[in-house]
């Protein structure tokens, strides 16, 4: 049977291995240690630990870090040193050396193996040297790449502040001030008369600045004020969280940060596609609107002037294949866009599903591939790269979205391949970032083409293939 003859179906699930093949989890300071502007990163971990965040951090050469490596030596690992005392004196020397305004542990494997109390020595510790220590468990053994994030921020959700001090209060009135300053009353009083009333309302993930203010920016066109994001810029300005306020995830690897807002926090989670694409932001937006009674405005004719704009890199896609293998949990959400965009999709590899939190992305990667009149893609959870590669290699598709592991083996055998870790740090939320996405899919296309043209793809393969 051709994929042009295949029939719309339900979503079909599969579990493989049971391993999760992806880049370590302890790769979220990356990213977050650049957003969350006064934090400290303290990485508890072996050598290897440093070594991969020496090689994986390499990129940011020229940005100051703010993380660290406390190093566990064959002393530590044999439970022959005291941990408290020798985290303290680290901890102090953070403190004297940067003065952060908290510092974040991150637990990795060999803290899980050795059963290291890191819950129970940081509150002791945090009130000796009087900064905050946020806990966060990012071992590989237990977490994929980027719910290393997932696990910070479900640490910090439970620091947002129930209420805000009056001292903050006031903090804020003047931070309001000097922002409205030049500005004529009447004005101030118009943009805030442009909301409507609603609950308050907090997004969460952890987004590039820009990408903040356009989703933001989004919200506001429809009456809807963002009380607060999850991470906030500064520690010391996270959000007020209490009983009864609505929150969203924009990533749809935040599942335990969902959690803990709904059971620790007593929220309540608006449960929408996620932002990724035209079609996506659409959806997102429009979800949350109809939670709050609120009658969307232009948002159709918003997102058909966006694929007005992409056509020209839809073209290339229209009518190809693509394959996930499975890294960063991005996979539902960027596979449903290239659908949407012409592409056909025979399985998508996730590291980890979580069908609750991701049911409206589900729903509407279903109702997708109705509308496009292609077969629903085959979902395996924790796929095996070995097994995985046989399918490629009969399938034969256009494109293959791997791990780097993975990306120069299939290269050589003559498949296009784009590393998924591109998309975890590229901007790709909102309606106008929907361009990005498409020139990361696409280059590895047109690279091909080019070379076609100048005639060099044989000799490229066979210096490939003789590495």
């Amino acid at each position: 049977m051709t994929l042009a003859d295949a029939q719309p179906q339900s979503i079909s699930f599969e579990c493989e291995t049971g391993n999760y093949h992806t880049f370590c989890p302890i790769s979220c300071v990356a990213w977050l240690y650049q957003k969350i502007e006064d934090s400290f990163f303290l990485v508890i971990g072996t050598k290897t630990c440093g070594y991969f965040l020496q090689n994986a951090m390499g990129v940011m050469i020229f940005a100051e870090p703010r993380y660290a490596m406390a190093e566990l030596e064959e002393g530590d690992i044999s439970a022959q040193l005291n941990d408290y005392e020798e985290l303290k004196r680290l901890c102090t020397q953070i403190k004297r050396d940067r003065n952060p305004s908290v510092i974040v542990w991150i637990g990795t494997c060999t803290t899980e193996i050795i059963k290291m109390d890191l819950e129970g020595l940081a509150p002791k510790l945090e009130s000796e040297i009087g900064i905050p220590i946020v806990v966060a468990r990012a071992n590989g053994l237990d977490y994929a790449f980027t719910q290393g994030e997932d696990t910070v921020l479900a640490a910090m959700a439970q620091r947002c502040p129930d209420k805000a001090p009056d001292v903050e209060k006031e903090d804020r009135n003047a931070i309001a001030k000097l922002l409205n300053f030049g500005r004529k009353q009447e004005e101030v009083k118009a943009e805030e008369s442009e909301y409507i009333a609603h609950p308050p309302f907090v997004l969460f993930g952890s987004l590039p600045d820009p990408v903040v203010t356009q989703l933001t920016l989004e919200l506001k066109k429809q009456g809807i004020k963002v009380s607060g994001w999850l991470p906030s810029k500064r520690y010391t300005e996270l959000p007020v969280v209490e009983e009864g306020y609505y929150v969203a995830g924009v990533n749809p690897f935040l599942s335990r940060t969902a959690t803990t807002f709904m059971r620790r926090r007593k929220c309540k989670l608006i449960g929408a596609p996620f932002p990724i694409g035209p079609d996506g932001t659409r959806a997102w937006i429009e979800k949350i609107c109809s939670v709050f009674g609120i009658e969307p405005k232009g948002l159709a004719e918003r997102e058909a002037q966006i694929w007005e704009n992409l056509e020209d890199y839809v073209q290339l896609i229209r009518g190809k294949s693509v394959f996930f293998m499975g890294d960063n949990l991005l996979e539902i959400s960027l596979a449903r866009f290239l659908i949407r965009c012409g592409m056909t999709c025979p399985e998508i590899g996730i590291p980890y599903m979580d069908k609750r939190y991701q049911a409206a992305e589900l729903a509407l990667l279903e109702k997708t591939c109705q509308e496009m009149g292609v077969s629903t893609p085959k979902i395996v959870e924790k796929p095996d790269n070995y097994n995985q590669i046989q399918r490629i290699k009969e399938l034969k598709p256009d494109l293959v979205i791997t791990g780097m592991a993975h990306a120069n083996p299939l290269e050589a055998r003559g498949i296009n391949t784009k590393w998924s870790v591109e998309f975890t740090f590229a901007q790709i939320h909102g309606f106008t970032n929907a361009r990005d996405i498409l020139e990361l899919v696409t280059r590895p296309l047109r690279r091909n083409n080019s070379l076609k043209n100048l005639g060099w793809d044989k000799l490229v393969k066979e210096e490939v293939g003789n590495r």
